[in-house]
């Protein structure tokens, strides 16, 4: 079985290899990387990795067209063989590591403990920054711990998920968070199942990207997301800018949508067992040992340049300044939810 994960990264280089170790070790026996006009060494990194044949890379180079510069790069992604062969595909993120929690917690197990599916929804938990200052290089699944309650009725965005599918042919493209543009006479056989081993409805193959925020999502498998980091990483990632808005800068809303801390989760930790000694040996390569150093140094560095500039200097104080989020009542969220459900409503009459 070949399951294939497409990324798509800027100046990410310092996550490279954790990210990787952790998802070869889960099952993931493909990679096809884009990279996005880097300043870190995260090129040549990738280079290296294509030439021990970890995976493919291809450089995403402006202009980027309709759907901004994540979309161009799945679009080039779409083309590689690695992504044509591919028994079951999955679009995933620098800050996303799989959890799964049945048999011996890899993505083979989990497909074959859902063999009816065609498709597994991998709902986000959002896992929070819990007074975490200083960037610090180790897997980020050790250092952040922390997330909010489950089921979490607001923010919805923390219900979205990413979508392992079959590469059945039903859908002619990848998607951020899930595959697009299905054939219609196919699309109807699709049978897609959530993390907790619900069979889906029908319109969930053809649209939503998020799960049902009111019930449990991750007895099979959760998508372990950290959107934040330490708060000096987020000064950074504020800085790149994000991959899909590319005209919104990340700023004190998005952390604080983000930083619920309520509840402990360490199902992850275990996972890392199996992933050091790939991480160790990848490390131990003589190119990509020094250039995961320089990309190190390179966070460092451009941190100190950018707390010489005004908007990054304020957006690091506030952040210091901001406590953790609480989740909001139950009413409360459920009355935002009403009025967001009506104005939907109301955009679909017009549009």
């Amino acid at each position: 079985m070949t399951i294939t994960a497409v990324l798509c990264v800027r100046n990410e280089a310092a996550f490279l290899l954790d990210w990787l170790a952790w998802h070869r070790s889960v099952g993931i026996t493909d990679f096809v990387v884009v990279s996005n006009e880097c300043d870190d060494g995260t090129d040549a990194m990738l280079d290296r990795l294509e030439a021990l044949g970890w995976l493919s890379h291809i450089r995403n180079a402006p202009p980027y067209g309709k759907g901004g510069i994540q979309f161009s790069g799945l679009k080039l992604a779409g083309k590689t063989e690695a992504v044509k062969r591919a028994d079951w595909l999955m679009a995933l993120d620098i800050d996303e590591f799989v959890n799964v929690h049945v048999g011996d917690r890899t993505l083979p197990a989990l497909i074959g403990a859902l063999p009816e599916a065609t498709a597994i929804t991998l709902t986000w938990r959002n896992f929070g920054n819990a007074g975490v200052m200083a960037y610090e290089d180790r897997p980020l699944p050790l250092q952040f711990t922390r997330a909010g309650p489950r089921p979490l009725l607001w923010p919805w965005r923390a219900a979205m998920f990413k979508t392992l599918y079959r590469n059945d042919r039903t859908y002619r493209n990848l998607g951020v968070h899930r595959p697009r543009n299905p054939v219609e006479d196919r699309v109807v056989e699709a049978h897609w199942f959530d993390g907790a081993g619900r069979a889906l409805p029908p319109e969930m193959t053809t649209g939503r990207v998020f799960s049902d925020y009111r019930l449990p999502q991750h007895e099979l498998v959760q998508l372990n997301h950290y959107p934040l980091g330490a708060v000096e990483s987020y000064v950074l990632k504020s800085d790149r800018g994000r991959a899909v808005h590319s005209e919104d800068q990340l700023g004190l809303d998005y952390w604080v949508e983000r930083n619920l801390n309520t509840d402990e989760d360490r199902t992850a930790l275990a996972l890392w067992d199996r992933a050091q000694p790939i991480r160790e040996a990848l490390a131990a390569d003589p190119q990509l040992g020094p250039l995961h150093e320089q990309a190190v140094a390179w966070r460092k560095a451009r941190l100190d340049l950018l707390l010489e500039q005004e908007r990054f200097r304020d957006l690091y104080a506030r952040l210091f300044m901001t406590p953790p989020s609480q989740p909001l009542p139950d009413d409360v969220a459920k009355e935002l939810l009403n009025h967001a459900q009506k104005a939907a409503g109301r955009d679909e009459e017009t549009s």
